[in-house]
């Protein structure tokens, strides 16, 4: 039997949250939420130090494109002893909800509209 992953819905991540952002580099160019941390699902594991420094206090929440590779990490996370939880609907529900976003720059659309790809 296996342990539900804690999730929240966009409206329930508080505003001044600790995020991971666990989608491809190109998804996280599109557009992001502005204060999150960037790491690629497949690089989570490897980075585990790095990541422990980057978010000293938890709870840290977990968000991909629509909440299934962030619900895999979040598991991982709690496996290994972190406090995480899976952001519900991912950035597309994060966008939806109108919740701010940036976009990295790209000389070739200097004035990109942030996007979930």
């Amino acid at each position: 039997m296996t342990t539900p992953v804690p999730a929240v819905l966009v409206a329930d991540v508080p505003e001044r949250a600790m995020l991971l952002d666990v989608r491809e580099n190109d998804e996280w160019a599109a557009g992001h939420a502005p204060e999150a941390v960037h790491v690629p699902m497949g690089q989570v594991a490897q980075r585990l130090d790095e990541l422990t420094t980057m978010f000293p206090d938890r709870p840290v929440y977990v968000v991909c494109r629509s909440g299934g590779r962030s619900a895999r990490v979040t598991a991982y996370l709690q496996q290994v002893g972190w406090d995480a939880v899976n952001i519900d609907g991912g950035m597309r529900a994060w966008a939806a909800a109108n919740r701010p976003m940036v976009a990295e720059f790209n000389p070739a659309q200097p004035n990109a509209t942030p996007r979930v790809l």
